[in-house]
């Protein structure tokens, strides 16, 4: 009877990475050992294979038009003799590349060898093993997967908080006039909100960071978050919307070329569009409730507070809904893999996933544990590895605040000895989850793998706080948006590791909103060594025994009185307690300062940038050594570089300090310098 039903789960096929995957494609330096035959379950996608070609036959499937393939053209053959002669023996065979072309980024897709991962579909009444074997047989052929279903650990539904109790809630005396922020003490924690089971700052010491450091986000961090839809049309969640200028809402047109049609706000990558749905029977309001905690709008009197969703007058981070779950139906790895990459070449920094699969250490009698090592997720995931290794080393910019990007996962919600993966990976991020008092949450993973702790509710450690006005689930439990069908109010409580998971998304895009005030550069592991090194220590709370009773939710007072040992958690929590206060000190001084980039502009095309954001100062200059071959001046404090033939001419910006830059002017270019 597991109701965790905050973490959403992969429910992998253990060995689903089926047969030659190349050494180059795994990453690893030795030779692959061959996969055992695949084992089928319910979750493989019938008639659907992932297929990586070899890079000898990349000259091939661009000549046959492949490059041009994707969700809305997708192809009946691949050019690829011996491939096409396989497929033509299946019924309603087509192919189309996972990744379609977006030419900002194309050069670096191809570098990292996307280009050569394409999805093959045929009729469902043949066997997805035997057409895979017989792929993998070929030489044109480096790897096959089968693409997999991702799975909920189940339909559980977010406490909703009834409009009555919203409407006895009266203005913040704190930080800021949102209502409901003395309910949030995942936040702001005074250790009154109950006696004994909160202990005071057992938060993500935020308000300090707020007040103190004047930092409550910055429009120029875009947090991406992998999820349920985020309701676009919430009235403290819009105003803190990432928007794709170059889109326009529901257009069937792809206006900026990306590759995706009408992604003004996002994604939709389980139904293909760019219209975010939320309201179906079966959301959660998952996703709605995870972008609440980073980036709700601040100060506007209404609702909760959030992270770093900026202070009234000043927006916040911003939000990306990349939407791979939908109602009762989930997205699969393929449309995982398509978000993963859009968010990083659309200008998302941070990778919010509160998902994952089933930790390797969990108990087998209520769960089906999966992975257990770094080799056997990597072996047997080869696709969803590339996507991610790509955000991390292609997301943000060298001139940028950030050069690369964090993924920051939820760490498993079956009380296992071990953090789940991916997040388990050691690239990334892995939460744990706490309670108000420092103590692990009676469900949440811990030990190797994991790598930071963070607030995440522990409704079955409170349960003895329900009572006429509060009802289990409430007390204890993480305060967010949702969306009006779920809840009246708009508002409501969840719990678990992937409510922890959005307070380190949270404080990492406060931190990189304070790194971009300061105009402080760093790379990513830089800044993810900051975010582990200012965590909270919080080993000294964990003595003695922990009491909770199981399955409150469902049996309240009947429910059985369990007991955990925190000394078994001592070291087991990652770095600590994520802590923005700590995290934007240390980022003062650290890094290196940030200094004007080079331009690339078209002939004919012109440039726009912001001086502000690599050096101080109201008022700039620009120089240009060669006019002939672009032009340069300052409108409304905005540079605006304008190309006139080829080549490359020196430039010179004057604020607070003067840098030099080199304007490059090319046929065709972009900010990337791509052709």
């Amino acid at each position: 009877m597991i109701r965790r039903n905050i973490l959403f789960v992969l429910t992998a096929v253990l060995l689903a990475g089926l047969v030659s995957c190349s050494v180059e494609e795994l990453g690893q330096g030795s030779e692959v050992q061959q996969p055992a035959e695949p084992l089928i379950t319910e979750d493989v996608v019938q008639g659907q294979l992932l297929v990586r070609f070899d890079a000898s036959v990349a000259e091939i499937l661009d000549q046959a038009g492949l490059t041009k393939s994707g969700p809305a053209a997708p192809m009946t053959r691949s050019g690829v003799l011996s491939v096409d002669e396989i497929l033509s023996m299946v019924e309603g065979y087509q192919i189309e590349r996972v990744f379609p072309v977006d030419q900002r980024t194309e050069a670096t897709a191809r570098k990292e060898g996307l280009h050569l991962w394409y999805v093959v579909r045929f009729s469902e009444e043949y066997s997805v093993v035997e057409v895979a074997r017989n792929l993998s047989k070929l030489g044109e052929v480096s790897c096959v997967e089968f693409n997999r279903t991702l799975k909920r650990a189940n339909t559980g539904k977010a406490v909703p908080m009834s409009m009555a109790q919203l409407n006895q809630r009266a203005a913040s005396a704190g930080a800021f006039n949102d209502p409901l922020l003395s309910d949030q003490w995942h936040l702001v924690n005074n250790g009154d909100l109950r006696p004994t089971k909160f202990v005071k700052d057992a938060d993500v010491q935020v308000e300090k960071a707020w007040t103190e450091l004047d930092c409550t986000g910055d429009p120029s961090i875009i947090v991406a978050v992998l999820d349920e839809g985020v309701d676009v049309e919430h009235e403290d969640l819009k105003g803190s919307l990432w928007v794709n200028e170059g889109e326009t809402w529901g257009s069937h047109d792809d206006g900026d070329g990306n590759g995706y049609a009408g992604d003004i706000h996002g994604y939709n990558f389980v139904g293909d569009h760019g219209m975010i749905s939320v309201n179906s029977i079966y959301d959660t309001g998952h996703g709605s409730h995870v972008a609440g905690v980073i980036a709700a709008t601040n100060n506007n009197g209404i609702g909760i507070s959030s992270i770093a969703g900026g202070n009234g007058s000043l927006p916040g981070v911003k939000i990306m809904s990349c939407q791979i779950f939908s109602g009762a139906y989930a997205g699969t790895v393929l449309e995982e893999v398509r978000a993963i990459k859009y968010a990083a070449d659309n200008g998302a920094v941070i990778l919010q996933c509160s998902w994952g699969y089933i930790s390797g250490a969990a108990n087998p009698y209520e769960w089906t544990p999966q992975y257990s090592t770094d080799e056997e997720w990597e072996t047997y995931n080869v696709l969803e590895r590339k996507a991610l290794d790509y955000f991390v080393h292609h997301a943000g910019s060298p001139d940028g605040v950030i050069d690369g990007g964090l993924v920051i996962f939820a760490g498993g919600n079956e009380a296992a000895p071990a953090a789940s993966y991916p997040g388990a990976y050691p690239d990334f991020v892995a939460v744990a989850a706490t309670a108000g008092d420092f103590t692990p949450a009676v469900y949440s993973n811990y030990g190797p793998g994991t790598t930071i702790s963070a607030p995440g509710g522990d409704q079955d450690y409170y349960w003895e706080y329900a009572d006429d006005d509060h009802k289990v689930g409430e007390i204890g439990c993480i305060l967010s948006t949702l969306p009006k069908h779920i809840s009246e109010s708009g508002y409501g409580y969840m719990e678990g590791t992937s409510m922890a998971c959005p307070h380190v998304s949270g404080v990492a895009a406060l931190g990189l909103s304070y790194a971009a005030q300061l105009r402080r550069h760093f790379t990513a592991d830089e800044f993810k060594e900051l975010l582990h090194t200012t965590a909270t220590p919080v080993d000294q709370y964990m003595k003695g025994p922990k009491q909770y009773k199981k399955y409150v939710i469902d049996l309240f007072e009947s429910a059985p009185l369990m007991t955990i040992n925190l000394n078994d958690f001592k070291g087991g929590m990652g770095s600590g307690q994520v802590n923005a206060y700590a995290l934007l000190k240390a980022i003062e001084g650290t890094g290196v300062e940030m200094t004007f980039p080079n331009l690339y502009v078209a002939v004919g095309g012109q440039s726009t940038v912001d001086p502000s954001m690599y050096m101080e100062g109201t008022s700039f200059s620009v120089s240009v050594s060669d006019p002939s071959v672009a032009t340069a001046q300052i409108v409304n404090g905005k540079m605006v570089v304008k190309g006139l033939k080829t080549g490359q001419t020196e430039a010179s910006v004057t604020g607070s300090r003067t840098d030099r830059f080199v304007i490059t002017v090319r046929e065709t270019a972009n900010g990337n310098g791509w052709l």
